[in-house]
């Protein structure tokens, strides 16, 4: 059975803080197909010392654009990943918007899809402040944005 450890959310926002604005180049930039978003908060929860899943299919992990899982890169892939873990790799619960702490992930919505992944970086008069990419951003407040809905996973910790 896989042992269970907690992320380190110190390093996940330093990684968010650098890369928040420019792109790692050991990753691909989704920008022209779809977005970097989820790739972008998948990476901050790897620099946390995630564990990635190499599973074929339903893992998560990222060797090259050819040898990814869907859940790095798709919004709702990464959603199912992160609820329904039970393996290697990270996970996560879901927990209301008022209950989200730094190293959360909060994922946005219309009443059709979600479409959107933001990593909580900071917590100022119980407002999320949030990092991402597709519209690049670090320590923005949620309530800049527009949606119709939100989803938050709290990212318990991640199993080897």
């Amino acid at each position: 059975m896989p042992k269970q450890y907690p992320l380190n959310i110190a390093a996940e926002i330093e990684y968010a803080a650098k890369w928040a604005y420019s792109r790692n180049p050991r990753y691909y930039n989704f920008d022209g197909l779809g977005g970097d978003c989820t790739n972008f908060i998948s990476q901050c929860i790897y620099a946390g010392g995630a564990a990635m899943n190499y599973t074929k299919d339903t893992g998560w992990y990222y060797s090259s654009p050819e040898s990814r899982a869907a859940a790095w890169t798709g919004v709702e892939y990464f959603y199912k990943f992160m609820i329904r873990n039970k393996g290697i790799g990270p996970f996560g619960i879901n927990i209301p918007l008022k209950e989200v702490r730094v190293g959360d992930v909060i994922q946005l919505g219309n009443h059709n899809y979600f479409y959107h992944t933001l990593l909580v970086v900071n917590i100022m008069g119980g407002i999320p402040f949030v990092a991402a990419h597709t519209i690049d951003t670090f320590n923005t407040p949620l309530t800049a944005y527009q949606y119709e809905r939100a989803r938050c996973i709290h990212i318990v910790g991640s199993r080897r």
